[in-house]
C-alpha cells in the first residue's frame, strides 16, 4: 500500500490520486493552485469511472471539472479541475 499522499506532495507535484479523494484523504484547503490534476489508475472504463467519480467529490468543495483526457501510452486517465 503506498503513503498516503500530504498536502505538500499534492502541491508538489499539483497532482492528487483519485483513491485518495474518494477515500477522503485529501485536504486541499492550503491548495496553493487554481488547477489540480486527478489521476486515476485501473482497469479499462474504470480509470474514467473513478476520474468523474472523485471530480464530483471535489465539485462539493468548489472545483469544476475542466476535462478529463485518456493517455493510452501510459494507460492513466487524469481529470483537471479547477477552484472556482
Amino acid at each position: 500500500m503506498a503513503a498516503p499522499e500530504t498536502p505538500e506532495q499534492i502541491a508538489r507535484t499539483r497532482t492528487v490520486t483519485a483513491a485518495t479523494v474518494l477515500a477522503h484523504g485529501a485536504d486541499l484547503r492550503a491548495y496553493p493552485y487554481r488547477l489540480l490534476s486527478v489521476l486515476a489508475h485501473g482497469v479499462g472504463a474504470d480509470r474514467v469511472t473513478q476520474a468523474v467519480a472523485a471530480a464530483e467529490v471535489l465539485e462539493r468543495s468548489g472545483w469544476e471539472l475542466v476535462t478529463v483526457s485518456e493517455f493510452a501510452s501510459s494507460r492513466l486517465v487524469y481529470a483537471i479541475m479547477r477552484r472556482r
